[in-house]
């Protein structure tokens, strides 16, 4: 059903000039997370959260991610034709689930000719915390294998500076790199995982949100200011965003 009205939309509205960058921004933009369990999707109308859907579990995205963006499409009534651009997390996450939403976003951009922009999924992850009081905000996931995917940004009022750069870590580094004494908000499912290896001192420090997981708010709105600025991309050039290589590259 979303893809039979897809593809009506890119017979009636294709635009292969607006590819890549097409200042002003969007008005109205679909944005995707699926490189977590948290997977989550959302539309944006100038600047605003518009309608949004998240579900914990991550066996269930590439079932039901495209139900949810029908339900999101149906529930404002617009359909894909409406839509003038796209955002989605190309990682760090999940290799099978950041392959699911890329796949879908490049279907929905092949289609319509309209702009992607590619959002970190710890840039978004950060962004969520803008504001709630702690400036330093350390988002993080579980990379496995005894590994987390980490940074550290400094966020004041709608900036955000990186201090520590996105990357895999091990815990036991990461704590290093972090500063001392500063009190740090952590958000992400990779929290576990670095608490284990903290020293006493480094747990009374550490601030854990309460706020959820679900990002794709986040990437929307990110998202649009990329596309606003005139960086958006085709979907010949996205791609995911690994911090390091798969179970089967290393397995070669």
């Amino acid at each position: 059903m979303l893809y039979d009205a897809l593809m009506t939309a890119s017979q009636a509205n294709r635009r292969p000039e607006s590819r890549g960058n097409e200042p002003p921004g969007p008005k109205r933009l679909l944005a995707v997370d699926t490189t977590t369990g948290c997977g989550s999707a959302a539309l944006i109308e100038d600047g605003r959260v518009r309608a949004e859907i998240g579900v914990d579990s991550f066996g269930t995205h590439s079932a039901r991610l495209p139900a949810s963006i029908d339900v999101l499409l149906k529930s404002l009534h617009w359909t894909p034709a409406d839509l003038d651009g796209y955002a989605v997390t190309p990682g760090p996450g999940s290799f099978t689930g950041i392959r699911i939403g890329l796949s879908l976003i490049q279907a929905f951009a092949f289609a319509s000719g309209k702009p992607i922009a590619p959002v970190s999924s710890l840039r978004a992850l950060a962004w969520k915390l803008r504001g709630d009081g702690i400036p330093a905000v350390c988002p993080l996931h579980d990379a496995k294998k005894g590994e987390i995917y980490a940074a550290l940004y400094l966020c004041e009022k709608a900036r955000m500076k990186a201090l520590v750069p996105e990357g895999a870590y091990a815990p036991e580094l990461f704590l290093k790199r972090l500063p001392r004494g500063r009190k740090i908000l952590f958000i992400g499912g990779g929290f576990p995982v670095l608490a284990a290896a903290m020293s006493g001192a480094e747990k009374k420090r550490a601030v854990l949100s309460p706020r959820t997981r679900f990002i794709a708010p986040e990437v929307g709105l990110l998202g649009a200011e990329i596309i606003a600025a005139g960086k958006g991309i085709g979907p010949d050039d996205l791609e995911p965003l690994y911090l390091r290589r798969s179970q089967a590259e290393e397995g070669r």
